[in-house]
């Protein structure tokens, strides 16, 4: 009977760790029921390389909306992104958005970075100016293998 107690006692304490990490993840992912308010914005990048559905996107490195979508566009050829923002934040009508990084190890994100313009975007509007992801590896191989982008016989010419 002892032993029996001693196993229902272990499962409730592993039951009520789980919930405890469940609601600690939907804290810091801000996947709670509200998060879901706001307005939609749409953008186009070349490439959005480490960027996923439910990444941040931020302001001023402040989380103020999500990914809600990634698509391939079969014409262009150009990653398609829905982003939620709090309909707090109104952002300028020429405000960009760019793929950034939060360093060597960390994950990638969408940044916007405000207009001065007097008008801003409406709901379901699309941001023109776009910056797509860096791949670090290219740089890398491009550093470590000397490649430049100038052609061999403009090169040429131009050392003495």
């Amino acid at each position: 009977m002892a032993g029996f107690k001693a196993e229902v006692g272990a499962g409730l304490a592993v039951l009520a760790a789980a919930i405890g990490f469940l609601v600690y993840a939907e804290q810091v992912t801000g996947m709670s029921g509200n998060a879901s308010a706001g307005y939609e914005l749409r953008a186009s990048f070349r490439s959005v390389e480490g960027v996923t559905v439910g990444a941040d996107v931020r302001l001023a490195g402040v989380k103020i909306g999500t990914v809600k979508a990634l698509t391939l566009n079969p014409k262009t050829f150009f990653a398609d992104v829905v982003l939620s923002v709090q309909e707090s934040v109104q952002l300028p009508n020429d405000s960009s958005a760019l793929v950034s990084s939060e360093g060597l190890l960390g994950g990638n994100f969408i940044e916007l970075v405000p207009g001065g313009s007097a008008e801003n975007y409406l709901p379901g509007a699309e941001i023109e100016d776009t910056q797509g992801a860096v791949s670090l590896i290219s740089l890398m191989m491009k550093f470590a293998g000397g490649k430049s982008d100038i052609p061999a016989d403009v090169a040429a010419q131009t050392t003495p």
